[in-house]
This record gives C-alpha cells, sequence and structure tokens, in this order.
C-alpha cells in the first residue's frame, strides 16, 4: 500500500510540475501538421524504449514500446524524463511511466505531455500485462489522447495498442506491437484521425551486462523506419547507450549511472538538419516487501 500512495503522489506532482513549467512559454513555432508533431514518435522514444526487447535490463519505460515487455518487471519501477527538442523550450515532451508487478498479473501507467501552453498534447495510458506460459508474454494498453490549441481548437480520442513477446532462447527475443489499428478518430467531427502503427524487434542479451536490439516500424503514410541500438554496462554502477533511426537519420546516445535502486541518465539525440535534443532521464525501483 505505501508504494501505491507514493505512485500516487509521484504522479501528481510530476503532472503539476510540467504544467508549472509550461505555463511561462512563449510561442516560438508555427502549429501547422500536427501529426508530424505527434508525442506518439518523439525524438527520444527509442532511447526510452530500446530494452523492451531484453531479459535482463528491463526498466519503467521498457513497456512504452511493447506492453508485453510488463509481464517481465519483477519490482515496482518509477520513471521520468523530460528533454527539449531541438534545444526548444516550446518542443519540450516530458513523460512519466510506473510498471507494478502483481500475482494477477502486472501494470501500468505512462502519461506523456508535449509542447506549452498556446499548443500541446498529452497522453494518459493504462496497461496490463502477463506472462502465457514460459516462452510467451503479452499485454495491452488502453490510451486518452488529447490535443490542444486553445486559440484554435482541440480534440480527443481513446485508442488502445498491444504487444506480444516470444522467447526464442534466454538470450534472444523478439516481438510485435501494433498501436491505434482500428484507427481511432479525433474529435466529434472524425475528420482528423491518429495513426495506426506496426512495429516488429528483436533482442539479444550477448551478457547480462551487454544488449543489443533492433526494430522495423511502420507508421501509417510514413515510409518503413530502421531502429537500432545497444546498451552496456561497463561497471557495475555505470552503462552507455546508443543507436540510430533511419527514417530521419537521427543517432542518439546517453550515459547513467545507478546508485542502489535509483538511476539518472544524461541522453541526447542529433538531428542533421535540426540539431541536438538534450534530455534526463530518472527511475527508481523499489523492491517488493518480504512477508
Amino acid at each position: 500500500m505505501i508504494f501505491l500512495i507514493f505512485i500516487l503522489i509521484f504522479l501528481s506532482l510530476t503532472v503539476t510540475l510540467l504544467k508549472a513549467l509550461l505555463s511561462s512559454i512563449l510561442l516560438v513555432l508555427g502549429i501547422a501538421n500536427t501529426h508530424a508533431q505527434s508525442i506518439r514518435y518523439p525524438v527520444s522514444l527509442p532511447y526510452l524504449s530500446l530494452t523492451a526487447y531484453s531479459t535482463h535490463q528491463k526498466d519503467a519505460f521498457s513497456f512504452t514500446a511493447n506492453q508485453g515487455a510488463l509481464a517481465g518487471m519483477q519490482q515496482i519501477a518509477v520513471g521520468i524524463y523530460g528533454d527539449q527538442r531541438f534545444l526548444l523550450v516550446a518542443t519540450g515532451y516530458y513523460a512519466a511511466a510506473v510498471a507494478i508487478p502483481t500475482t494477477k498479473g502486472n501494470f501500468g501507467v505512462q502519461l506523456n505531455y508535449g509542447g506549452f501552453k498556446n499548443f500541446n498534447q498529452s497522453r494518459a495510458g493504462l496497461a496490463y500485462a502477463r506472462k502465457l506460459g514460459e516462452k510467451v508474454d503479452a499485454g495491452i494498453q488502453f490510451n486518452y489522447y488529447n490535443y490542444r490549441v486553445p486559440a484554435y481548437s482541440s480534440a480527443s480520442s481513446v485508442n488502445f495498442e498491444a504487444g506480444i513477446l516470444y522467447h526464442f532462447t534466454d538470450q534472444l527475443s523478439g516481438g510485435i506491437q501494433v498501436y491505434n489499428p482500428t484507427g481511432s478518430k479525433l474529435g466529434k467531427s472524425g475528420e482528423e484521425k491518429l495513426p495506426a502503427m506496426y512495429q516488429f524487434g528483436l533482442g539479444y542479451d550477448a551478457s547480462e551486462n551487454f544488449f543489443v536490439a533492433a526494430g522495423i516500424v511502420k507508421e501509417e503514410d510514413k515510409p518503413v523506419t530502421v531502429i537500432a541500438g545497444f546498451q552496456y554496462h561497463f561497471a557495475r554502477q555505470f552503462f552507455i547507450k546508443a543507436g540510430f533511426v533511419s527514417e530521419s537519420s537521427t543517432v542518439f546516445a546517453g550515459a547513467g549511472i545507478a546508485w542502489k535502486e535509483l538511476r539518472i541518465d544524461v541522453a541526447a539525440s542529433y538531428h542533421p538538419q535540426l540539431g541536438f535534443s538534450p534530455g534526463i532521464l530518472l527511475i527508481g525501483n523499489f523492491k517488493k516487501e518480504n512477508k
């Protein structure tokens, strides 16, 4: 019970802090082509979700790339992330995630916020996952998505996503994830909709300290994207992570330090035309109490 209370307080403070930070940001970008700025596909997404297909290096954000990864969580994990996309405060992206293992399956909560007071997008998601035997993990997530342009319009939508993982061996895992396959509409008019997305991924734990992963992503009305990367713990407390996204020729990298059950990462991605997007990640793990 104490962990659940902590999580609720954590999420409440996170949302309040994000709103306070963003309320003072001035308009610096146009609001055309809102789908191109979707928080569903931030530049930072591969950095947060790279470990979805790892057996040894899962964290609070792993299930955001494949809900099946949530079934493998063994302890409560809480994560918070923020970045300044292309060094512009008006395109800031913030995320929080919580993974809660139980005897009836594992639950996850995901929160995202992108933009500023004159144009922003947000999403809240609730996920559930469990093991289906020794080889298969499956999960599903329901989302509430909203975008607001106070001087123009706002719209919202309810959609779902689902993922399944298959463990070929103790070291090799693969999976498929689908997002919004039914083409959820935005607003009452239904003239706009969120795009559907499908992805396939593979991950290989060469050891407990070294992991590599690659994935193919197909978003509706966009070309196929290849994402690949690795994570390496070169010491007990220190690790590095790096990779690339083919669609935008973006590379990302980061380094982290862990102390007991806490971890902090300093990360960045680089777009050839738009430049750097620095970010910071904080994760806390809470071991279950022995009874």
